[in-house]
């Protein structure tokens, strides 16, 4: 049966009643090109999301540096290939990066072939820049084929955090349906900051959606949903983009956030990596439990409940 969620205070090291998790997509102008290619070359546009290169980058370290906190960093190849100062700035200051691939592309439209050779091409841009071989993985954007996730195992990949559906981690399923060692960090809108704020007046994205959301209204938000992944024991994943989070004003937002979270002595804040080995140290594998894990090892027999 899935894990249940009232009684997970011991899921956590030192006796710890939550996890945190903050992860940060960097993927400078890739994120955008991907959503709206109509938008190459238009320098005015782009530049709306170069600004988290050029600011938000340093500020969301400055903030977790004042904090004393690690975060995961998830990044498209390509990007650390075009900024490696920036991934040479984020590692030499502690934090876990993680791969998106080496473009940020639509999964959907990628063969099994094409979705590995971005992964592996993403890991070893991260690697050139870091000499680390990156352990955790995002998708860009879509979703990946069947046997991708055997792929990511072969690769070296621990952790996924790209799919939703449940607020403590899992075991990805395998095509057999068996549990896996590839933990997913699962991942909820309303932990991000995107929905709140993501916005460009001319091309209009998201297209005819404005975004700019009441700070204080948004912090309220985020706050109330801590109060929930705490009082049941959770794992809160938040993901944060440098271009969204990191303007002069946003950033005193996240620090308040981040004040809140870290005022409870009881919470274990934690990179991915921390989180997956403690998961694999700690939680049964031996027969699917999780509904993802039931689900599909229900359709690799034919639907049969046997």
């Amino acid at each position: 049966m899935p894990i249940n969620q009232n009684a997970t205070q011991d899921k956590w090291p030192q006796g710890k009643r939550c996890a945190v998790v903050i992860t940060v997509d960097f993927n400078d102008v890739q994120g955008i090109l991907s959503q709206v290619p109509a938008v190459a070359g238009r320098e005015k546009t782009l530049s709306v999301w170069r600004y988290g290169t050029l600011r938000g980058v340093d500020r969301l370290l400055a903030l977790l540096a004042e904090k004393n906190l690690r975060s995961s960093w998830c990044v498209p190849g390509r990007v650390a290939d075009e900024h490696a100062d920036k991934i040479t700035q984020i590692f030499r200051a502690g934090h876990e990066l993680a791969t998106s691939g080496y473009e940020f592309e639509k999964f959907d439209e990628l063969t099994l072939e094409q979705q590995v050779s971005s992964l592996q091409r993403g890991q070893a841009a991260l690697k050139a820049h870091t000499g680390q071989t990156p352990r955790g993985f995002r998708l860009p954007s879509g979703n990946w084929a069947a046997g991708f996730a055997e792929a990511m195992s072969e690769a070296g990949i621990g952790w996924s955090s790209s799919w939703r559906g449940d607020d403590l981690p899992y075991f990805q399923p395998m095509r057999d349906g068996l549990p896996s060692q590839l933990v997913e960090l699962p991942l909820h809108y309303e932990l991000e900051d995107e929905p709140y704020f993501a916005f460009n007046l001319s091309p209009a994205v998201p297209p005819a959606q404005s975004r700019i959301a009441s700070y204080s209204h948004t912090l309220g938000n985020m706050k109330m949903d801590f109060d929930g992944f705490y009082r049941f024991g959770l794992c809160y994943v938040l993901r944060l983009h440098p271009e969204v989070i990191g303007t002069a004003g946003r950033i005193g937002l996240l620090s308040e956030l981040l004040d809140d979270i870290t005022s409870r002595p009881d919470v274990w804040v934690a990179t991915a990596g921390e989180v997956t080995d403690w998961w694999r140290q700690t939680q049964p594998q031996n027969e699917p439990s999780h509904p993802a894990q039931i689900w599909q090892q229900h359709t690799q027999n034919g639907g049969s409940n046997e």
